[in-house]
């Protein structure tokens, strides 16, 4: 027999979005559920599955893709078994009201957990195994999470027999809704532990260790599987993740795996050259300095920076000069300036200051457009 076209089912454009699609599944699911057709239940049924299977392919993105392309041919391997019930398939829409039972009693999770922790630029560097203590809600030892009193146990309860919702009956519907007597639990705790008040968790810090690989910079995260708070119903518990923050330091600056710092000379030593010592994350290490270096510039000291938390290799060390000026100078300091000035040929000195000559050629020149 030739299926319909899904669309046409619906009752939709091929465009449709996703809620039209979803408004025109609500519309004929609830005109055609068996329920409300007991005179003509058989064909309520194979219409509501017609509407359920064309549903199940339209409201999931790559399902409509396969069909928009291949048609039913696409899914001859694939959709549903027609033995899917009624209550799930309507409790994905509509919530409680003609089912959705198996999901009241579903064990939850435990929430996960964010721990901030701050590093120093050398710990972060060398990597570190830092203990940290956190608050998280544990498995009660006293009840073994089951949130009964020792020597005592649950009971189902007796308003829905423990099935964990009730039936109820308005005009044509029949309506499921979680059980009020013990919200869906199933059972009910009449002996609570004492210990943890029948909630099955307790409060509880714990000290882990957590292992900070080399190389690793603000805003990263470190999952640590199960460290969260312990799941309900004896359910997984969830994971911890602790937050990185570098702190600033005195010295460098971190641009990813490189390293910034400013390196201060005398101006003898920017004019004439020499060998200074400059910090490393490892300790000092020599710098030669040529003759007529100018403040900027910038050296590089290659494998000096930051091993990458990804793989074995290493940022440089970025160094850029900065040439002082000297301060408190006595009488004959000033003398030997004012000597050593004279002698370069003032200001204005072509041949030992390149940078003020090309400076006042360009004032000169600003000035004399201004009067033309």
């Amino acid at each position: 027999m030739v299926k319909k076209d899904f669309y046409d089912i619906l009752g939709v454009e091929k465009n449709a979005s996703d809620k039209e699609i979803k408004r025109a599944y609500k519309k004929l699911a609830i005109k055609y559920h068996p329920d409300r057709n007991q005179d003509k239940k058989n064909e309520s049924e194979a219409k509501f599955k017609e509407i359920k299977e064309a549903y199940e392919v339209l409201s999931n993105n790559q399902k409509r893709a396969t069909y928009d392309q291949y048609g039913h041919s696409g899914f001859e391997q694939n959709i549903s078994s027609d033995s899917t019930s009624f209550s799930d398939i309507f409790g994905d829409v509509f919530g409680d009201i003609f089912g959705g039972n198996k999901k009241q009693n579903r064990q939850f999770r435990g929430s996960d957990l964010q721990y901030n922790i701050e590093l120093t630029l050398e710990e972060v560097v060398r990597g570190i195994t830092k203990e940290i203590r956190i608050p998280t809600l544990v498995t009660c030892n006293f009840c073994n999470g089951t949130c009964s009193r020792p020597g005592t146990s649950a009971e189902f309860c007796s308003m829905c027999h423990g099935i964990g919702q009730i039936h109820v009956r308005q005009s044509f519907f029949s309506i499921q809704q979680t059980c009020p007597g013990c919200n869906g639990r199933k059972k009910i705790i009449k002996n609570p532990c004492n210990k943890c008040h029948g909630q099955g968790r307790i409060e509880r810090y714990k000290t882990l260790s957590v292992k900070i690989p080399a190389g690793i910079n603000t805003g990263d995260r470190i999952r640590l599987s199960g460290e969260g708070e312990a799941g309900i119903n004896g359910a997984q518990s969830g994971d911890l993740f602790v937050q990185i923050n570098v702190l600033p330091h005195n010295i460098f600056i971190r641009d990813r795996n490189n390293l910034n710092c400013d390196v201060p000379i005398n101006f003898s030593i920017a004019a004439l050259g020499g060998e200074i010592a400059v910090p490393t994350i490892d300790g000092c290490v020599k710098l030669k300095i040529p003759a007529e270096t100018q403040t900027g510039k910038t050296f590089r000291m290659k494998g000096k920076g930051v091993k990458s938390v990804r793989g074995n290799t290493y940022g440089d060390l970025m160094c850029r000069i900065v040439v002082e000026t000297p301060v408190k100078l006595n009488e004959r300091q000033k003398e030997l300036l004012e000597i050593f000035g004279e002698s370069l040929g003032g200001i204005s000195g072509e041949k030992n200051s390149p940078r003020s000559k090309s400076f006042l050629d360009g004032v000169r020149k600003f000035f004399d457009d201004l009067t033309k």
